[in-house]
């Protein structure tokens, strides 16, 4: 099903003929405020209050002209830009795909340099999101070297490669910001684990070798995941290590799992 789903998100007469379909429509709308940024920004303005700040992010990725890359870098300036007018935390989200790396990886790591220095200078935030495991290496390079210039930059990591806890190790002299996902992608047996106990496993693993270190100030944690049973585990052990629980921040998708967050954000 997973390797379904990602064809569909990645055939070209879908992606231009689905989002036109009523029902289609009707069903995701649940899960998008709307198809404009102002959509975002409303929702984002009036969960503010409840202590509940907002990632924004284009859908797209795998572009095949620099132009568009381009016209993705000025969309997400303009982005951070209003963001900040309306007094909400500026931070975006960015596939590296969708900003040229097929085409050039050069130009891409320009753009993120760009983005990285337009969210610093809005008071924000560039998240750099992982795709599949052929961008994994690349992805991290562009990490590294954009890091090296800008503090508010971080990196999606994905739970379900065997390769992430060895990367994670790697960072740390880079004092990283990392968003923990479980990981989407459909990835071979030989890449990732297979099955959904291990991919959890995993996750806590990674999250409690990350809390030492997030108590150092060595990193700063996310955790992007809608499992709430994990993430109270997650979190119990950041209560025994002393860690605020403010410290551990938890990422959810709009629409999913709303009342937990909710009730997660009074906790702390």
């Amino acid at each position: 099903m997973r390797g379904l789903l990602l064809w569909c998100a990645t055939n070209p007469w879908l992606a231009a003929h689905v989002p036109q379909w009523g029902f289609v429509r009707r069903a995701v709308r649940r899960f998008m405020p709307g198809e404009e940024f102002q959509d975002a920004l409303k929702v984002a303005v009036e969960w503010k209050p409840r202590k509940i700040g907002a990632l924004f992010t284009q859908l797209g990725e795998n572009i095949t002209d620099l132009a568009e890359a381009a016209a993705v870098v000025q969309h997400f300036e303009v982005v951070l830009t209003r963001a900040a007018e309306a007094h909400v935390d500026p931070i975006i989200s960015v596939k590296p795909t969708h900003v040229g790396l097929d085409i050039d990886g050069a130009a891409a790591l320009a753009n993120l340099q760009r983005l990285a220095a337009a969210a610093e200078k809005a008071g924000g935030w560039l998240w750099i999101d992982m795709e599949g495991s052929a961008y994994t290496d690349a992805t991290l390079d562009l990490y590294t070297a954009v890091r090296k210039k800008h503090q508010h930059v971080g990196l999606a990591m994905q739970a379900y490669l065997y390769r992430t806890a060895s990367d994670v190790a790697r960072l740390l002299e880079l004092k990283p910001a990392i968003r923990l996902v479980k990981g989407a992608y459909a990835e071979p047996a030989d890449r990732a684990f297979p099955a959904k106990r291990d991919v959890d496993a995993n996750y806590l693993a990674l999250s409690t070798f990350m809390l030492p270190e997030l108590k150092r100030d060595r990193l700063r944690l996310v955790l992007g995941t809608h499992d709430v049973p994990l993430i109270r585990r997650i979190t119990s052990f950041g209560d025994a290590l002393g860690i605020e629980r403010e410290k551990i921040e938890v990422n959810m998708l709009y629409g999913i799992q709303a009342d937990a967050l909710i009730q997660l954000a009074k906790e702390g």
